[in-house]
């Protein structure tokens, strides 16, 4: 999948117990373009979640602290809608009815080629990119990312390049606390040092022209989370 001038690779979850398979995936989908995470069980599968945002996530069906389908179903009822690849031995009629029953977008059986498993998720992070909305909104502050516009309670802000990147990053996650290393990961190149203070410089001059009531807020030691109220 070749990567857009400036823009940002898809975000994949990979949840495999197996190191092996896990490895080889990693390694094949990253070669693709893909940004890739990955873990070993649910519970691990839980905490990335928690705290990223993902195009697409690759489920082993058993893993050591369950089915993934289980955890996939409560997900979905929930209101996650994050495009989901279950990839098993697991290979009955029931087995793969089951698995899109519980919300799964696809199904591939093991052992199955590496090529046809990425395949698999560029198709479903296309779909993915398609179905975000080109508009994102919080509160009153409005980001329009085909335009490369931002709003504030309707008045058009100019932001350089930089600081838009990282206020659509913020926005695409409202609520959600953001990492330094996250934001240098998405809207920076690889060169760049996760730990200098090019994100707070960015972040202050936000701050400076998204005005009051204060939208980023620090979170020590951590990140910042975008939201209107604290």
């Amino acid at each position: 999948m070749t990567r857009p001038p400036g823009g940002v690779p898809p975000r994949v979850l990979l949840v495999e117990d197996y190191e092996d398979t896990r490895v080889a995936l990693v390694v094949e989908l990253e070669a693709a373009g893909f940004d890739v995470d990955d873990a070993a069980d649910i519970a691990g599968a839980d905490r990335a979640l928690a705290g990223n945002d993902y195009d697409c996530v690759v489920f082993d069906r058993l893993l050591p602290d369950g089915d993934s389908i289980t955890y996939v179903h409560r997900r979905r009822k929930e209101g996650w809608a994050t495009p989901v690849l279950f990839l098993t031995q697991l290979d009955s009629v029931t087995d793969r009815v089951a698995g899109f029953d519980h919300g799964g977008d696809d199904y591939v059986v093991k052992p199955c080629d590496m090529a046809v498993v990425t395949a698999r998720v560029q198709a479903m992070c296309r779909r993915a990119g398609r179905a975000r909305p080109s508009v994102l909104r919080h509160a009153d502050l409005e980001v329009d990312c085909a335009r490369r516009e931002t709003r504030r309670d309707g008045v058009l802000l100019t932001l350089s390049h930089k600081e838009f990147a990282v206020l659509e990053h913020l926005i695409a996650r409202a609520g959600t606390t953001v990492t330094r290393a996250e934001l240098i990961e998405h809207c920076w190149d690889t060169s760049t040092d996760p730990m200098s203070n090019v994100v707070d410089k960015v972040v202050k001059r936000l701050r400076q022209k998204l005005l009051e009531p204060e939208l980023i807020h620090t979170v020590r030691g951590v990140g910042f989370r975008l939201e209107a109220e604290r």
